[in-house]
């Protein structure tokens, strides 16, 4: 199957890259200045799993003419809809879009867009930076995509989808329930965004202090809640398991909005906190926490935009 990345970043860059390597059809959708780069620098990933240097196959929007069977989303949410406009020309009446945004506001974008019958449900659990030589580091060993038909059923396409993705140097799951799967990610991003964001450190030093962990937990609590409101309770072990992650004295673990936000670069705020937080107020939940999370990050959004007016 043709397969298009749209995002050739930390995230699109580095399946797309163990995709190519696998031997599958994998092209990158960027803007002329990446394909150059990419051309002559080639596209370098640093991993745990094994070092990877790649000279991809690129195509600009303007050279895109003929349908993907599959194209990989991984874009920014405040990218994606130029996203949209760049790959229109590859969304053929066969075409999977499996979209591995943060949160949920981009699946109603999407649908709306190309219909409900293109677009699959996607989870992608990877720590992946790009770093100063532009060169993609995997942070953490952690690798794996899940998808599925939003109805849940497992249709041919999907199982043909499945066969491209499995095999190609990380793990894989085929899901009948992708968007509680997709829930479940948004509840641990949120919270792990939020905490690290707002109390500005990784996770040990926030659970070193005097009332680090109690905030930790509130926050997921929080976060946990508004997920259980909308039909999407965490299962036990799900729970036990982040609990457990961010009260480790010694982690070093952080989030990708953190890491955005000491680089000076925008954050998510909108689609993971923003939105979270929308659907507690719908369903008259306290969540102090996830309320101010939000507003710190939307002044330093705004005094983003501010130094650049």
């Amino acid at each position: 199957m043709k397969i298009l990345v749209v995002g050739a970043g930390a995230v699109g860059g580095y399946f797309g890259a163990r995709l190519a390597q696998a031997g599958r059809d994998v092209t990158f959708l960027v803007r002329p200045s990446r394909a150059q780069h990419l051309r002559s620098e080639g596209l370098h990933i640093v991993s745990p799993h094994g070092d990877l240097t790649l000279q991809p196959k690129t195509i600009t929007a303007e050279e895109l003419r003929d349908p993907f069977d599959i194209i990989f989303l991984s874009v920014k949410a405040q990218a994606l809809d130029q996203a949209i406009k760049d790959m229109a020309s590859a969304v053929g009446p066969d075409t999977m879009i499996y979209p591995v945004l943060n949160g949920m506001r981009h699946m109603e974008t999407l649908t709306r867009r190309f219909g409900e019958r293109t677009v699959l449900g996607g989870v992608c659990m990877v720590s992946t930076d790009l770093d100063e030589q532009g060169r993609i580091v995997q942070i953490t060993p952690m690798q794996k995509i899940t998808y599925g038909e939003l109805s849940g059923e497992i249709t041919s396409r999907i199982r043909s989808f499945d066969e491209t993705m499995r095999n190609a140097g990380f793990e894989t799951e085929l899901s009948t329930s992708i968007m509680q799967a997709m829930w479940h990610k948004w509840v641990m991003i949120a919270s792990l965004g939020l905490v690290t964001c707002l109390l500005d450190g990784p996770i040990g030093e926030i659970n070193a202090v005097p009332y680090g962990e109690q905030t930790i937990l509130r926050a997921l609590d929080e976060c946990a809640a508004v997920g259980a409101a909308r039909g999407f309770p965490l299962p036990q072990p799900v729970t036990a398991f982040l609990r457990q992650a961010v009260t480790a004295k010694d982690s070093n673990l952080t989030s990708s909005m953190y890491r955005d936000l000491k680089k000076g670069a925008p954050v998510e705020v909108d689609t993971i906190l923003g939105d979270l937080l929308d659907h507690g107020r719908e369903h008259r939940l306290l969540t102090p926490i996830l309320q101010a999370g939000c507003v710190r990050l939307r002044v330093y959004q705004d005094s983003l935009q501010s130094a650049k007016a």
